[in-house]
């Protein structure tokens, strides 16, 4: 699934052809995704000016001139696909959602699996929409501090990888992102979250902020699925620390490390060192 740096630059590459620009014709191709689409969903979209975007977790909002926003998920599978004035390129298979702007250029919502979303809800009620009523701050705002991420968590005794990934707790960040901040900030996976608050604490939230402004940078990390709307791949994924390394010798303890380690928490694969990383 996308997290926070691919959902970031996909809502950069629409912003760049979309923000300003009115839709001439809205079209799906099905009923529903992972939910059923809006009513009238073609209808309301036609005509309407994008008038900004925002990013919230890993959802995004396209802000519409009519005061709606369509709120987007893009779930395990789905990517946004851009199309140029001009082009006689066929809809690729999966294509359940259409856009076109008055400059000619076509928005694909390309969802193979169907675990994506689209809604369209008042835009001034955007935050009290059930899939973002809910969510903790933005790992990137300067809200998300050291005294705010203490605070969070004292007192838990989930290990601090599960802690992070709880998305009341803080928002967007996934397995990746998780594992890349935790070792930056030299703090094992298993380590208990309520000791993590204070000095550590102090640690980790730059490390938080330095692993997603630099994936951001990159482009986001290309796994699977995920490209960037103008088909280009993300970059983040050759400056991995410790995700997807197992076996190999991490950048902080080498020569010595005794390599980077793979466990299962919660389901998930985590990447660690349990030398640079206490």
């Amino acid at each position: 699934m996308p997290e926070l740096p691919e959902v970031e630059t996909v809502m950069r590459g629409l912003a760049a052809r979309l923000d300003g620009r009115r839709i001439v014709r809205a079209a799906a191709a099905r009923p529903d995704l992972r939910w059923p689409l809006p009513d009238r969903l073609a209808e309301r979209l036609s005509g309407a000016r994008v008038t900004g975007f925002r990013r919230r977790a890993k959802y995004m909002l396209m802000r519409l001139d009519r005061g709606e926003s369509a709120l987007i998920h893009l779930g395990m599978s789905g990517r946004m696909v851009l199309r140029p004035p001009g082009s006689n390129a066929p809809p690729p298979p999966h294509e359940h959602v259409t856009l076109e702007t008055e400059e000619g250029w076509t928005v694909g919502f390309v969802d193979p699996r169907r675990f994506g979303s689209l809604d369209l809800i008042a835009t001034a009620a955007e935050d009290t929409h059930r899939l973002l009523a809910g969510l903790g701050p933005e790992p990137l705002d300067d809200a998300f501090d050291a005294a705010r991420l203490s605070a969070a968590l004292e007192g838990r005794r989930t290990p601090i990888k599960a802690a992070l990934l709880d998305q009341r707790l803080v928002a967007g960040l996934g397995n990746i992102y998780v594992c890349e901040a935790l070792h930056r900030a030299g703090i094992s996976p298993r380590r208990l979250a309520g000791t993590v608050a204070g000095a550590r604490a102090q640690r980790l939230v730059p490390a938080i902020k330095e692993t997603l402004r630099d994936a951001i940078a990159a482009g986001g990390s290309s796994l699977r699925d995920y490209v960037q709307p103008d088909g280009e791949l993300g970059y983040f994924q050759h400056a991995w620390r410790v995700y997807g390394r197992e076996g190999e010798a991490c950048s902080v303890c080498r020569p010595a490390c005794p390599g980077i380690r793979r466990i299962v928490q919660a389901g998930r694969s985590t990447f660690y060192c349990s030398r640079a990383q206490r």
